[in-house]
């Protein structure tokens, strides 16, 4: 059974960077979808970036195109987020889960599996 495990979130200024870890246990991650997700205070869980198994597609929501970059490490069987020039508008609790498909960014919640962990809170604020 895969399980998820994120980590890498803190407090940063804006304009700052972080980098968020999508740590598997118990199965290979390349086989799966990924995807990255995010839910702020008040607000609905959103699509931020997925990536295709075995180093296929990845795609981004336009908020974040240019500025976050999702990869893989098939040694450490890890998932990435770097995130560069935050804004406070990027705070939120992120979540990594697998996927049956990235889809689009508007449907990849909606094709989410149920393997969401506790996430890793990323604030941003001067």
């Amino acid at each position: 059974q895969l399980q998820l495990v994120e980590s890498g979130g803190g407090l940063v200024q804006p304009g700052g960077s972080l980098r968020l870890s999508c740590a598997a246990s118990g199965s290979t991650l390349d086989y799966y979808n990924i995807g990255w997700f995010r839910q702020a205070p008040g607000k609905e869980r959103e699509g931020v970036s997925c990536t295709s198994k075995r180093g296929g597609n990845t795609n981004y929501a336009d908020s974040v195109k240019g500025r976050f970059t999702i990869s893989r490490d098939i040694a450490k069987n890890t998932v990435y987020l770097q995130m560069n020039s935050l804004k406070p508008e990027d705070t939120a609790v992120y979540y990594c889960t697998a996927a049956y498909s990235c889809g689009t960014i508007a449907t990849m919640l909606h094709y989410a599996m149920d393997l969401w962990g506790e996430g890793t809170p990323v604030t941003v604020s001067s």
